[in-house]
C-alpha cells in the first residue's frame, strides 16, 4: 500500500456520529459519539476496496465510490481540512 494513499484523513457520517480516520501507515481510529478511539485496528485498501481488522480480530470492509465511503451499513464522507 502506497505510504500516502489517496483516502488518508478523516471520514465522518452526516450526523457526524462516526468519525473514522485512516491514518498512514495502515492504522485507523474511529471515534463513535462522544467515545473517542472506540475501535482501533488496522486496514489495507486495493483500489477502492479498503479491508479492516480490529485489534480484537473483528474484520470488516468497505468501499469508495465517487468520493464516499462505504462501510458496515454507514455511509462516510470525507471530512476536509
Amino acid at each position: 500500500m502506497e505510504k500516502e494513499h489517496k483516502y488518508i484523513g478523516m471520514w465522518v457520517t452526516a450526523d457526524g456520529y462516526v468519525r473514522h480516520e485512516l491514518l498512514p501507515g495502515g492504522r485507523y481510529d474511529e471515534a463513535r459519539g462522544k467515545k473517542k478511539s472506540a475501535y482501533q485496528g488496522s486496514y489495507t485498501i486495493t483500489g477502492d476496496h479498503i479491508d479492516y481488522r480490529d485489534d480484537t480480530g473483528f474484520t470488516a470492509d468497505g468501499d469508495f465510490r465517487e468520493g464516499v465511503l462505504y462501510h458496515g451499513g454507514m455511509v462516510l464522507y470525507r471530512e476536509e481540512q
